[in-house]
């Protein structure tokens, strides 16, 4: 943390019309809120500053001559895969260096993308794994469970989440190219569960399936994709093969508790899309996920990593580290149906959850730490319990301390969690502004109170950029009918309407400027003289 000299900018913006009177008054509940948001602001910067030393450790491991990176830097250190070098990793350098590096942005992450794509398509333009050594693709048979597995997990938990957050972009081209040809490959995922993909596998690529479809059907317009997921809906929910009726194993970690909360998502979205299918989907739905509430929890009300649902055999009695990806599922049927008991199930585990502060989440690993946080943090941007605000910020400083001098934190393909959950996290301290360039030295960070927001901006030496400001995401890049709970997205804290007139108050100058929400998220020019000192008020 920067300890000489250093500028301090508040300023608040004020959401509802106020007299352009530049004597604002502080009050005491303000000084407190700033006094927290300046706190934000060295936590955040010291998030940015991980995520800049991960993708500096992580970019010299890369082949010399594709410039990929590999899928860990030990063992599988010679090839590149999509499933997880691609899904996991490469996604969060890319959007590290959004925020951290444009040059590196705009330059060697396009160039990554474009190799990756001329290099390791292989049916039409969905991947296969690359070798450096042989450069050429690792197998010399095609074997399309494998290749669809890995598209599955490229879109989902890599593509989509840049997309979420970036909008239309080179990365979101490649997931509906991707898509398109995987169309052709698969409908229901039924028999994929070859060597090394584990005992549910299926499962897992179908819910995938429905997670992307249910929010690419938004964002394209294109009813392909809401077929397709409906497909997989009537599979599951209508045909026989229902998760707590019929499976006699469902696991409800990552690797399977994908089907649960996809299947939710996919209810969603016939809500508003198809209402008689909602209506069918309905009684089903609500079954399989109140035997899981009856069966698949501990006393706390956290998940076990997997049951058998038609016994209620524990079959993993482990604590399941992503809790919050299944409990998105239950927000979001409770957005449409408003069933009380899916409510109280996140009020019952936020309730308990100081129980599990520095808990050993898979294995004391740091993606066990990353996923369990995400679960946090999406579900208090719904439901603001102010405890899990402070157990948020405990398991970040153990997560962070897993990080090595170097920058590598555990030298696999997990690693980009970390950075992933890290931004998401600095976003919350940041209410999701962001300055451009940034700089090391540059501190960034906000509270709200009621409609406003307090922000804090700290630097060592004079600084010149813009701040921006954080749009309804959902709505504007996805183009859902509601912003409802989902895996890897980027929880929305404060957001600017396009069209309405803000009132920005510079407390060191005390002036109003009254730009609209078009102007804020396009940023707003500031200029920072190093050797002033702010006291705010």
């Amino acid at each position: 943390m920067i300890k000489n000299a250093f500028i301090v900018l508040g300023i608040i913006f004020l959401m509802s019309c106020r007299d352009q009177d530049t004597g604002f008054q502080i009050s005491e509940e303000d000084e407190r809120l700033f006094a927290a948001a300046l706190k934000n602001a060295e936590l955040a910067n010291n998030g940015f500053i991980r995520c800049e030393n991960y993708v500096s450790a992580w970019l010299k491991h890369s082949d010399p001559a594709s410039g990929l990176i590999p899928r860990n830097i030990d063992q599988s250190k010679d090839f590149w895969n999509a499933k997880d070098a691609a899904a996991d990793n490469y996604p969060f350098m890319v959007l590290t260096t959004f925020f951290v590096d444009q040059d590196l942005f705009e330059g060697k992450m396009i160039e990554m993308l474009n190799t990756e794509k001329s290099i390791t398509s292989r049916v039409r333009s969905l991947p296969d794994t690359y070798s450096f050594s042989r450069k050429g693709f690792l197998n010399d048979d095609i074997k399309m469970g494998p290749i669809i597995f890995g598209t599955s997990e490229y879109v989902k938990d890599g593509l989509l989440p840049l997309t979420e957050w970036l909008g239309q972009s080179p990365w979101s081209d490649r997931m509906i190219e991707m898509l398109h040809d995987l169309s052709a490959e698969v409908g229901v995922a039924s028999e994929v569960n070859q060597e090394g993909f584990g005992k549910a596998s299926k499962e897992e690529v179908n819910g995938e399936l429905l997670q992307v479809l249910s929010r690419i059907y938004w964002m394209t317009g294109e009813k392909k994709f809401l077929d397709w997921a409906i497909k997989i809906g009537d599979h599951y929910l209508l045909e026989g093969h229902h998760p707590t009726g019929d499976l006699e194993y469902l696991r409800l970690r990552d690797h399977g508790c994908e089907l649960v909360s996809g299947l939710c998502e996919l209810y969603v979205s016939v809500n508003y899309a198809m209402p008689d299918k909602k209506n069918a989907y309905q009684q089903p739905l609500h079954y399989m996920l109140d035997r899981i509430l009856e069966v698949g929890r501990n006393e706390d009300g956290l998940f076990y990593d997997g049951i058998n649902p038609q016994s209620g055999e524990i079959v993993h009695d482990r604590i399941a580290d992503t809790w919050g990806y299944t409990l998105n599922g239950y927000y979001s049927v409770y957005l449409i149906d408003k069933k009380p008991e899916y409510l109280e199930a996140i009020l019952k585990l936020f309730s308990n959850l100081h129980k599990y502060q520095n808990h050993d989440w898979e294995n004391n690993s740091a993606d066990g730490y990353a996923d369990a946080i995400e679960s946090a943090l999406n579900l208090y941007n719904r439901v603001p319990m102010p405890k899990i605000a402070d157990w948020i910020d405990g398991e970040m400083q153990v997560m962070w301390g897993m990080q090595k001098a170097d920058g590598i934190i555990e030298g696999w393909h997990g690693d980009g969690n970390f950075a992933r959950t890290t931004i998401m996290y600095n976003l919350w301290k940041s209410k999701g502004l962001y300055v451009k360039p940034w700089r090391e030295d540059l501190l960034l960070g906000s509270e709200k109170k009621g409609d406003s927001l307090l922000i804090v901006l700290k630097s060592a030496e004079p600084w010149t950029g813009k701040l921006y400001f954080d749009k309804q995401r959902y709505k504007e890049n996805m183009k859902l009918p509601i912003n409802w709970p989902r895996i890897n997205q980027f929880p929305e804290w404060f957001t600017v309407e396009p069209d309405r007139t803000y009132h920005v108050v510079d407390l060191e100058n005390q002036s109003v400027e009254m730009p609209d929400g078009n102007d804020m998220k396009k940023g707003i020019n500031l200029a920072m003289t190093g050797k002033k000192k702010i006291i705010v008020y």
